[in-house]
């Protein structure tokens, strides 16, 4: 009886078990409507955040911003060669413990999708791959290549079990309802003939057979085998449609702004043109959409790719590039989720009707059998506002815009309408007590007197090599080292040193002396370097050194593109006579003393100079110590005055730093929303400004006491005006027409602490540049200052009880008001 009773006892754990893991787990399907989420069909709000572009002590934060803001699910990609730097040998540590991040995700209730790749292009250097598979003889990346496709199921495989094994697919009550093989290959397929096909159909085998139990997904990709979902990614993707019909239409990549090249102003992607591209998509059927990036943040250490791409990766994104929320794209967004969720179920379950109203302006319906009823009224038009009929009602649409209608009637949400507020950033010195104005520095040279005589070259070849396969790519830099023996004179003699690199930097040294340096111009991949150099009887030292600046990371055969004097020709003239040195046996060695000496972590050991400090050196590394500046607001550390280099605080990497890049005068013109946006041509700000001045240094790289920041300063540079500052909403701005409800916050504790504009009339203009119309109230800048003035947010209803009577006739009002915050 004992036994029978036990075995029972053990039967009803079993059964008990697994109804408590089925009421945990998630069935993920899809028709051709959307993706179905335990048998019910969802629309899917998704924002791209990269977890090595920020630390895990931000990843809650930025996970529950990213909720509040109405996201459903939160993508990322998975980077290989942070993974696996080494071959085999593996990192999930810090802000690349993958696992961990999935469960923040997890723990804040939203769904993940995961981009597996393992190619991420992400303007990651070399797109994501390990410079270590360039070593592998015969190897070929992204093609009918049985090296790769080993190497690529192997990393695909560990991530996919390291999921498994977490228990985070969504079968097994994890968070993850999506996977990606592969990444916008479709767009360069062309260039590997029928062994890019061949691939394809490898890639699609191979995570079916992975077992993931939920959809994979391929964007870019038009022939993507079936089951495989292709998705979109674009600026706009409302007239894509999925390559098989029973496929439901998602938007992999909706880009929020775009990335910043050293030689670029900042991009910036009005809120009214994101909005549009979304509720047009929604509009046209689509089901998911991902914003890429909805918090973008930094590039710290060598991650850039690019080449040319800086350590800011904001993106323009809703979330900026510290975490701070980024209005009005976050809050115009924000509502626009809430209004395509109370649709949702005409979305995804009524029947599907277009209508066109006017010239180039469209009601689209979502009606059904006991569906509440859902429509859109877009005007697609660059110019040109419309104001039109239907169902007996009249409606203003303004050009380039999307009116949402939850239950055809009234108009709630328009995409050009902005109603939230714009919040200005500045940065603040916060400095903590007894913290100087000024920093205090030491210094160091790099050390070069060995390498200047090529006697640290820890190999040789005869040949010019190229430098990524040469150094593993485990530094920015690569020296190359020869002699020139010149017995047949007595005499020095001036000759031109000639360097064909396909590097992105140079520096020339003959003899121990530096004789010049020279940078890639306008952001192109080859140069040639010239230089009159003095040359005397007997042996003579050639050292350059070759330096990048990030790695490609797109098109196709991107990872074969030759870096470095991979080449040359390196050559003497000397008159009509070439002294051609390529084949010359060649000395080599990876990357500078101090970063093998570890110079940036702060030890005794390392031996540093006070007293004068030397400026506009080339090849100096300095050091200083501060306090961290006080509250918790993000900091920044002003590098403007600097060259370019490599910044440290506390051992941690911030990245490149290059403020002496000076950004171009293209694209910094008047914004207007309407229309295709292009990130090259309009709504850009910095021309003609430092390209990057300001770095991210997160709060947990900081410690309680003091802090030490190194720099390694290759180009020249003077470090005394480098400082660290907070950065916080400064001026905040809104403008909301008649009947609307303006809401302002300074953010966190600081508060309002000046009205400096309020209008409730027709006033113009735009934040920072408000006027006053015709017609105004004459109480509403006291009924704003008494609402607002001492809080850190306050709501002012727009209308003549609140504000007063503006007095205007016959035209729109509306409530217009600019405010300080301290």
């Amino acid at each position: 009886m004992k036994m029978k009773s036990w075995f029972i006892s053990l039967l009803l754990v079993l059964v008990l078990s697994s109804l408590c893991f089925s009421s945990f787990s998630t069935t993920v399907s899809y028709d051709s409507r959307a993706l179905l989420i335990d048998g019910t069909r969802r629309i899917i709000i998704s924002g791209s955040i990269h977890y090595p572009r920020s630390t895990p002590e931000m990843w809650p934060e930025l996970i529950q911003k990213a909720k509040e803001g109405g996201l459903d699910a939160i993508e990322t990609y998975v980077f290989w060669n942070a993974h696996e730097p080494v071959k085999r040998q593996y990192n999930f540590e810090g802000n690349l413990d993958l696992v961990r991040f999935i469960k923040e995700v997890q723990n804040a209730g939203l769904y993940a999708i995961l981009r597996i790749g393992p190619y991420v292009c992400a303007e990651w250097n070399l797109g994501g791959f390990p410079a270590w598979l360039r070593q592998i003889p015969g190897l070929q990346t992204r093609t009918d290549n049985q090296l790769f496709e080993n190497e690529m199921q192997t990393f695909t495989t560990m991530i996919v079990d390291m999921m498994k094994k977490e228990q985070l697919m969504a079968p097994q009550g994890g968070p993850i309802i999506l996977t990606q093989i592969e990444n916008e290959y479709g767009n360069i397929q062309s260039g590997y003939g029928d062994a890019g096909k061949k691939y394809i159909q490898w890639c699609a085998q191979m995570a079916e057979s992975l077992n993931v139990g939920v959809p994979w997904i391929m964007c870019q990709q038009s022939d993507a085998p079936q089951p495989i979902i292709n998705t979109c990614n674009g600026f706009y993707c409302h007239e894509f449609q999925p390559n098989n019909p029973n496929s439901p239409k998602f938007w992999t990549e909706n880009w929020t702004g775009w990335f910043k090249a050293w030689d670029k102003p900042d991009p910036h992607r009005p809120a009214e043109d994101v909005a549009y591209a979304v509720a047009r998509f929604f509009q046209l059927n689509g089901t998911l959409q991902n914003y890429y990036m909805y918090h973008g943040g930094t590039n710290f250490g060598r991650t850039s790719g690019g080449p040319y791409i800086t350590t800011t990766y904001d993106y323009d994104a809703p979330l900026d590039e510290f975490g701070n929320i980024r209005q009005p794209k976050y809050g115009h967004l924000k509502e626009l989720h809430t209004v395509l969720k109370s649709m949702e179920n005409a979305l995804v379950y009524g029947n599907f009707n277009s209508t066109q109203l006017a010239d180039g302006v469209y009601v689209t319906e979502y009606t059904g059998k006991g569906i509440t009823p859902a429509c859109f009224i877009s005007n697609n038009k660059n110019s040109g506002d419309a104001t039109v009929e239907y169902n007996g009602n009249s409606y203003f649409i303004p050009a380039w815009s999307v009116s949402l209608l939850p239950e055809c009637k009234d108009e709630v949400y328009n995409t050009a309408k902005v109603n939230t507020q714009t919040s200005v950033m500045v940065k603040r010195k916060n400095q903590a007590e007894d913290e100087p104005e000024v920093l205090t520095w030491s210094w160091r040279s790099e050390t070069m007197k060995h390498t200047l005589k090529g006697a640290e070259g820890s190999f040789t070849d005869h040949k010019l090599l190229d430098q990524v396969p040469a150094s593993g790519d485990t530094s920015d830099y690569l020296w190359y080292m020869t002699s020139f023996d010149y017995d047949d004179h007595n005499a020095d003699m001036d000759m031109t040193l000639s360097v064909q690199t396909k590097g992105h930097v140079l520096h020339a040294f003959v003899n121990g002396k530096l004789i010049g340096s020279q940078y890639a111009p306008d952001g192109q991949f080859s140069f040639t370097f010239e230089s009159v150099v003095r040359i005397k009887p007997g042996k003579n030292y050639i050292t350059l050194l070759s330096g990048t600046v990030g790695l490609q990371n797109y098109g196709a055969y991107f990872d074969t593109v030759a870096t470095g004097i991979a080449g040359g020709p390196v050559e003497l003239l000397e008159g009509n006579t070439t002294h051609d040195l390529s084949s010359n046996l060649w000395a080599y060695k990876v990357g500078l003393n101090g970063e093998d000496k570890q110079i940036y972590v702060d030890s005794p050991h390392h031996k540093w100079h006070s007293g004068s400090i030397p400026t506009m050196k080339p090849f100096t590394w300095y050091k200083a110590s501060f306090k961290a500046p006080l509250g918790t607001e993000p900091v920044v550390v002003d590098l403007k005055g600097m060259g370019k280099g490599m910044a440290w605080v506390n051992g941690n990497s911030l990245g490149r730093y290059w403020p002496s890049s000076i950004a171009n005068n293209q694209g910094c013109n008047q914004c207007d929303y309407r229309g295709s946006y292009n990130a090259d041509n309009n709504c850009r700000t910095g021309c003609g400004e430092a390209a990057q001045q300001w770095y991210h240094v997160p709060r947990s790289f900081l410690k309680g006491e003091l802090n030490t920041l190194v720099l390694f300063e290759e180009a020249g540079g003077e470090p005394y005006s480098v400082n660290f500052q907070t950065v916080s909403v400064g001026t905040v701005c809104g403008h909301v027409e008649e009947g609307k409800t303006l809401n302002l916050s300074c953010g966190g504790d600081r508060t309002i602490s000046e009205v400096q504009f309020a209008s409730f009339g027709d006033s113009a203009g735009t934040c920072g540049a408000f006027q006053k119309g015709n017609c105004d109230s004459e109480t509403a800048f006291a009924a704003v200052q008494k609402a607002c003035v001492g809080k850190t947010m306050c709501s002012i209803e727009a209308s003549e009880v609140a504000l007063g009577a503006s007095g205007c006739k016959n035209i729109t009002v509306s409530l217009a008001v600019q405010a300080a915050c301290s």
